[in-house]
């Protein structure tokens, strides 16, 4: 696999990701369905959420959710594990799956606090928008980005696989019958900033140019030739709700914060007209999208 080290010595910037510290293993009382679930994985001896995949017959992203303890696993996820594993048929019956989904309405799942009003909105809004100037929105992130990305968070108590899990659990949106309109702005350094590897960067910004030919989804970037501006603050999502209102959540350094108040509502869309003023047209953002990654992280 080409790094990112490799592909920078070919345009002459480099730079370079710190890879993430392991982190723990999560104790919350929130995930003792994934845990009983994993536990009866490792205990037949299969290591690998791979190998059970293949053997069920699904993705490995299924098994990341079910063993998460993010939400209960649909009903066909369940059946297979209890074939597999027929010991879980006594707890299941036990009523552990209802015991569970109460305590991650409690708890949280594998979100952090800060981020539960937001990915509740998301949800459910009618319009998105995303203001990015150091990485993709995870809701555009494919897999291999956001592992990289989760795994430099030093304070989660999740593992990793659960968060990923999770995060791709959100993009579901925007399959849904009657997804959200999506509008997202990035600046251009998004671009070219190294996160995993060349291949890791090439294949995120082709399905960014993918996904944003998409009739609901909007993408624009902010060239670099546009040094500052007011987004430099930092990044901000806003959803409009079904019931007519706006939330507003900020990113912090150690904590997010979602609010529905007026004025920083009224404030965060005067900033969003304002970057859109700097922001190139869709067809030329999607035509940039594809040059980076052609130039700058594509082997070939």
């Amino acid at each position: 696999m080409t790094t990112c080290h490799d592909a920078a010595a070919h345009t002459g910037h480099g730079r370079h990701v710190r890879k993430g510290k392991g982190t723990m293993e999560r104790d919350s009382d929130a995930a003792f369905l994934g845990t009983e679930l994993r536990r009866a994985r490792l205990a037949a001896g299969i290591t690998s959420q791979e190998e059970l995949a293949a053997r069920l017959g699904f993705h490995r992203t299924v098994i990341a959710k079910a063993e998460s303890g993010y939400r209960p696993p649909s009903s066909d996820v369940v059946e297979a594990y209890l074939r597999e594993f027929p010991d879980l048929n006594a707890q299941i019956e036990d009523g552990l799956i209802e015991r569970w989904a109460d305590h991650v309405r409690r708890n949280g799942g594998v979100f952090p606090k800060f981020l539960h009003s937001w990915v509740d909105n998301e949800k459910t809004a009618t319009g998105l928008f995303y203001w990015e100037p150091v990485v993709v929105p995870g809701l555009f992130q494919i897999e291999a980005y956001a592992r990289v990305i989760l795994a430099a968070d030093p304070d989660s108590d999740e593992t990793v696989d659960a968060r990923v899990a999770g995060r791709l659990e959100r993009q579901h949106i925007l399959s849904r019958p009657r997804s959200p309109m999506v509008s997202v702005v990035l600046a251009e350094a998004v671009l070219h900033r190294c996160v995993g590897s060349a291949e890791v960067m090439h294949d995120q910004l082709v399905y960014l140019a993918e996904i944003g030919q998409q009739p609901r989804v909007t993408i624009q970037v902010i060239p670099a030739t546009i040094g500052v501006h007011t987004g430099l603050t930092g990044a901000v999502a806003i959803a409009d709700t079904e019931e007519g209102g706006t939330v507003v959540h900020e990113d912090g350094f150690t904590a997010g914060k979602t609010t529905a108040e007026s004025d920083i509502v009224a404030k965060a869309r005067g900033r969003v007209t304002v970057l859109r003023s700097y922001a190139l047209p869709r067809e030329a953002s999607l035509e940039l999208i594809m040059k980076v990654a052609k130039d700058r992280w594509s082997n070939t």
